[in-house]
């Protein structure tokens, strides 16, 4: 089995906890491989470590998430903050450059690595980014957020991640039939209306703006000598996350490449959104293996 080794990296404004599984650096000469994701923590990416016990994994919380409390006295979170911080800590892992597999907004944070720091990705395989700038209706997808967000306001979180889950499931552009929808009952996806007065979901708030308002440096991404990868699941066809991601990777001038499983394709039944873990990982260990 391999063990754990919890460490902590202090940077300006947080203490960035983050998981060694493995040795540093890697015994095999391998490249350490991240994991990262956003607003998603170390924990959701558990299942796929465990299938990677022959390279050495590292994951962490990013600023402000979990277990790495930030002191600067803000809320919000850019993938700007988030390359800055994770540049740092491939620094302090003395082994880079690393191998990065970047799920949902982390993929958005993997972008921004590789276009600020070039030097420090050996390959990203950047799964189902949300950026609306690489849709041709990304105008309606900021409505169709904007409508996620008044939800929460007005409702708490259940009403809020109601509209998110139809949002995230329609299929195709945000037309006028979406928008004439009944406003989502929580009930129809077995969550709770109670609300509890909270309104600083990372998800639902937005504070996390910022990384779907991204705009994709082509000119420096295409320069970078990261290879890049746009990585889309199987049954995401014709969802936001699958659009955003074929239209990053036409941004490329590349097809994504299909990985099992959905958005979640890597999880498994813990976070009540199981994907495909093992066949999940084959797929990413074969695209990391590939030139």
């Amino acid at each position: 089995m391999t063990t754990t080794q919890t460490r902590t990296l202090a940077v300006p404004g947080v203490d960035l906890v983050y998981d060694v599984r493995g040795p540093l650096p890697p015994a095999d000469g391998r490249p350490v491989l991240l994991m990262i994701g956003q607003p998603m923590t170390a924990e959701g990416f558990e299942a796929l470590a465990a299938h990677f016990t022959d390279r050495t994994v590292v994951t962490y919380d990013p600023r402000g998430l979990g277990r790495s409390i930030r002191t600067d006295g803000r809320s919000d979170h850019t993938p700007q903050q988030q390359a800055a911080d994770l540049h740092l800590l491939i620094g302090a892992l003395d082994a880079g450059p690393v191998d990065v597999f970047a799920s949902s907004g982390g993929a958005v944070t993997g972008l921004e690595l590789v276009a600020a720091y070039p030097g420090d990705v050996g390959t990203l395989v950047a799964h189902e980014p949300p950026i609306n700038a690489v849709l041709p209706d990304g105008a309606g997808a900021e409505r169709a957020q904007a409508a996620c967000f008044d939800a929460y306001q007005a409702n708490g979180t259940g009403a809020g991640m109601a509209a998110f889950v139809a949002m995230t499931s329609w299929q195709g552009e945000f037309t006028e039939d979406y928008f004439a929808q009944p406003t989502p009952d929580p009930a129809m996806f077995g969550m709770s209306a109670e609300d509890d007065g909270t309104r600083d979901d990372p998800l639902l708030s937005k504070s996390s703006q910022a990384i779907t308002d991204y705009h994709p440096d082509t000119g420096r991404l295409t320069a970078a000598p990261t290879r890049i990868v746009v990585a889309v699941g199987e049954e995401s066809a014709g969802t936001y996350t699958a659009r955003t991601a074929a239209g990053l990777a036409d941004l490329l001038g590349q097809r994504a490449t299909v990985f099992p499983s959905h958005h979640g394709g890597f999880l498994d039944g813990r976070f009540g959104y199981a994907g495909k873990p093992e066949e999940f990982a084959a797929r990413l260990r074969e695209v990391l293996a590939t030139d």
